[in-house]
């Protein structure tokens, strides 16, 4: 089977499953190239995305589409999705509980789609690959997991709150071709958590 028919199966396996939280919302897998070299990662679908079954096309979307266009992207071209795929009540914050049911789900898709790099954008799905990381720290930085480069970003609707966010946002986008193309140092998640490991001594660390 092909990478686009798995996706396909794995998001009418999710539609079927009555277990999965926030039912009374609409399932958002997610959208782009089943052979994407960069993966997306929100947190969870807002009111647009619910309504429309697509991830993020509300504003912070149109600011996503914005800069991977910026960059000479196209969004065709990569991944874009989130942990939790539907919409919590109100926007509120995805609950740990919730983040728990859909991991398994997320990790078989990271597992088809196989990218690169991955970008989680803001804390939430940051700390799936770096429980310990702190977004205003780590946005920007390059660590690898899993032989996986994970690239943390501020969520585009932070960055459209401010000019700071908005600022330091565009930046690392900027630099997303040179790391696809290894120009990037690259650092393991110990080292940045305790600064006392060299890099060739710290330990992998899961995706899954």
């Amino acid at each position: 089977m092909t990478k686009k028919e798995l996706l396909a199966g794995l998001e009418q396996e999710m539609i079927g499953d009555s277990s999965l939280p926030l039912q009374e919302s609409r399932l958002v897998f997610g959208e782009g190239n089943a052979d994407a070299e960069v993966l997306f990662i929100g947190e969870a679908p807002g009111f647009h995305e619910d309504r429309l079954g697509r991830p993020f096309v509300g504003r912070g979307g149109e600011l996503l589409t914005e800069c991977i266009k910026s960059i000479g992207w196209h969004r065709e071209q990569v991944y874009i999705t989130n942990i939790v795929k539907r919409r919590p009540p109100e926007n509120r914050d995805p609950l740990p509980e919730e983040i728990e049911v859909y991991k398994p789900y997320l990790a078989r898709q990271i597992e088809i789609i196989s990218p690169r790099i991955i970008v989680p954008l803001g804390r939430f799905a940051m700390n799936y690959f770096l429980p310990d990381a702190k977004i205003s720290r780590d946005q920007g930085k390059t660590f690898i997991v899993d032989d996986k480069k994970i690239v943390p970003m501020f969520h585009p609707a932070a960055a459209l709150r401010g000019t700071t966010v908005l600022n330091q946002f565009k930046e690392t986008f900027a630099k997303l071709p040179a790391i696809v193309s290894g120009e990037v140092e690259v650092i393991k998640p110990e080292v940045a958590q305790t600064k006392k490991s060299s890099e060739e001594d710290a330990p992998q660390v899961s995706l899954f």
